[in-house]
């Protein structure tokens, strides 16, 4: 994971894909994904020298047999998925350990937050209570609101106060989004943060580009309408109603700034009082809306704050003041009903499956139930289910090699900046200052083991078996207090903002941190007794890719520190634009069903690829010639050059229909088939 949505990431701790890869520093592509024995022509060497030692050890001839099985021409995608992929098998396999742990009839824990994570599981199960309630839970908490125009009567409610419930009490975006994280250019304090939000689909692209996007809009709108009927509106009002709803997000995607052109974090970065936001954009009450927003927190209007989108929220207030207020009233509370929908019952499932089909070429429910209970209990108390995970699987030992490996590459990665003939002294030093500055988290935070300073995190959290509905909006209102009490408090250095069974990793600008979960520290990425050319290529570029995030075009921005400030010299730093240019202009040229790829803001994900396969390469050269040649595979018949390469391919095959593809070329992924 990059560092595009890092300023949302580090908010709130309760919340790689594969690609082509190229090499760092120049404009040469080595298109290695798509066929595991293409290497760079000084690496085709011969076949190794059947004399030489071969490992016959139980753990080699298995390894050996899942590469020789898992070079598949075919590249099959299981049933109902858009998507398959190395992360998303491992994914499945955690999410069944997880499925055990909760389910086992013996299930007694000393730890409250892990029996709350239980009872949230169960809920989440309980489809026959589940489908006795219906859509009622909504349909009561609409009404509770002030009322929906397009399923009954609507009180008229004032703007601000629907504005507040929605977004502050149940944690929906409409129009924008505001958190509380650390400030980037004084990473050791917290600082309320307001930017763009409010549109459903993935990206701006589906809104504006309706001729090429009819089929996804026409079926986008009849999930809105069919959710509006569900919840005992008419056919012909909702048709009419949110078709209007249509019409304001297209034009917040008109007024939304491309991702593209957000990559300068210097360039987005406004901060300012709240009373300078009231004139920036007077549409919203800002004080009265933060001060419910933090409540109980008592705020000023000389309270700062940083803004991500300062002519976004300029545009969308004059949008708002030229909006019908019944139409803002229906966008705010279809916001509430998409955040919500997912917890009833089967036939709000059944129609968002209709619009994922259209979305991501899928065919059947992706899903079985107990594997959405699963993401949705690991989004809810996923450090707690996290404890239980690391516990049953994590090896300890894993962390050490872990930590050693980094170790290795960050060294091959500071030796190539002494290769860097564009790049001044002075810059070149801090670059290695701040490369050596990077702190790297393994496997899980501490605290997960400790009862009491786990049970302390999730204090306050309500969660009874009886109501998965109920137990989602709880949440919603733990995590908004949970995020209050961070605005006061200096950010936490060791505080993780990804759980420790998640299949990723990621750098964060704002920390110069690093963090690779236990669910990601297994076969095929890693394994103790795996040749050390798989480890390599496999997790080791990984790390290599996290580390090389520290430099790409936004994290570069970014000192030793975390602060968001100015460190390099000027000749370094066009010399590196130039560079990137190129690498931009190269990856653009790309097509992906007749259309071009996003080169300009897949950037940092290009540079982290090409950067990480090289640092991890050069690390495992380096390794060799430390430790000698490795026993070699049986039966597979690569040198140990070529199994690195094999290794990293193996971790990175993937496979897509043609309508998800369509969705990478804007460069964003989309969820794997879990509710919205």
């Amino acid at each position: 994971i990059g560092i595009n949505a890092s300023h949302a990431l580090d908010s709130i701790p309760l919340f790689l894909q594969p690609r082509t890869i190229r090499f760092f520093g120049s404009c040469c592509t080595l298109p290695t994904s798509g066929n595991p024995l293409l290497l760079p022509h000084n690496l085709h060497m011969s076949l190794p020298d059947p004399s030489h030692t071969t490992c016959l050890t139980e753990a080699c001839v298995i390894v050996a047999g899942k590469i020789l099985e898992a070079l598949d021409p075919r590249n099959p995608l299981p049933d109902g998925r858009s998507k398959w992929s190395t992360f998303n098998s491992i994914w499945d396999q955690n999410q069944a350990i997880m499925k055990h742990l909760l389910e086992n009839a013996t299930f007694n824990s000393s730890s409250e937050a892990e029996r709350k994570t239980q009872r949230y599981y169960l809920s989440c199960l309980r489809e026959q209570k589940i489908e006795e309630l219906g859509s009622q839970p909504l349909i009561d908490l609409i009404e509770k609101i002030g009322g929906w125009n397009v399923t009954g009567s609507w009180n008229q409610t004032n703007f601000m106060d629907i504005l507040k419930l929605v977004s502050a009490t149940y944690r929906a975006s409409p129009f924008f989004t505001v958190f509380v994280g650390p400030d980037s250019k004084s990473s050791n304090s917290n600082i309320i943060q307001v930017d763009q939000s409010g549109l459903f689909l993935p990206s701006r692209d589906y809104y504006l580009n309706k001729t090429a996007n009819k089929k996804v809009l026409s079926a986008y709108l009849e999930y809105m309408v069919e959710l509006a009927m569900l919840l005992g509106g008419a056919r012909s009002s909702a048709e009419e109603q949110m078709g209007q709803v249509l019409l304001l997000e297209t034009e917040l995607a008109n007024i939304t700034v491309p991702q593209d052109e957000r990559r300068d974090d210097e360039k987005i970065y406004h901060k300012m009082t709240i009373a300078e936001l009231q004139v920036l954009a007077p549409a919203v009450e800002w004080l009265d809306f933060i001060s419910y927003f933090l409540a109980p927190l008592e705020l000023t209007d000389a309270e700062p704050v940083v803004v991500y989108g300062k002519e976004y929220l300029e545009q969308v207030s004059q949008l708002i003041n030229n909006t019908d207020k019944s139409v803002l009233n229906n966008y705010m509370i279809w916001n509430l009903i998409q955040k919500t929908a997912s917890s009833l019952d089967q036939r709000f499932e059944t129609a968002q499956e209709k619009l994922l089909e259209t979305l991501y070429g899928t065919k059947k429910s992706c899903t079985p139930r107990w594997q959405t209970c699963i993401s949705n209990t690991d989004d809810t108390l996923g450090f707690a289910l996290g404890a239980l995970f690391v516990k049953a699987t994590f090896d300890r030992h894993s962390k050490e090699i872990a930590e050693n490996m980094i170790a290795e590459i960050r060294a091959a990665f500071q030796d190539s900046l002494n290769n860097l003939d564009w790049m001044d002294k002075k810059t070149k030093q801090a670059a290695k200052e701040k490369a050596d500055a990077i702190y790297d988290m393994i496997g899980f935070p501490e605290f997960i083991l400790d009862n009491k300073e786990l049970d302390d995190v999730y204090d306050g959290y309500e969660v009874s078996e009886d109501s998965f509905f109920q137990n989602m909006l709880n949440f919603y209102n733990f995590s908004a207090r949970f995020m209050a009490d961070q605005l006061r408090k200096p950010p936490n250095r060791d505080q993780w903002s990804m759980t420790p069974q998640t299949v990723n990793a990621y750098y964060l600008p704002t920390k110069n941190g690093i963090v690779f979960p236990a669910g990601i520290l297994q076969a095929p990425f890693y394994a103790h007794n795996h040749p050390k050319a798989l480890n390599f290529g496999g997790i080791g570029v990984v790390m290599g890719h996290e580390l090389t995030h520290a430099f790409d075009d936004q994290g570069r921005e970014y000192d030793r520190e975390g602060n968001l400030r100015p460190w390099w010299q000027n000749s370094s730093l066009e010399a590196f634009k130039n560079r990137t240019e190129c690498m931009e202009e190269q990856y653009s040229k790309y097509l992906v069903n007749g259309e071009h790829v996003n080169g300009k803001q897949t950037l940092g994900e290009n540079i982290a690829d090409n950067g990480g396969l090289k640092a991890a390469y050069n690390a495992y050269k380096a390794w060799l010639k430390k430790n000698g040649e490795e026993k070699h595979l049986p039966s597979v018949g690569l040198t140990s050059h070529q199994l690195f390469f094999l290794g990293f391919a193996q971790v990175n095959t993937l496979g897509l229909t043609g309508a998800h593809s369509v969705t990478r070329r804007w460069g964003f992924e989309p969820p794997n088939c879990q509710p919205f």
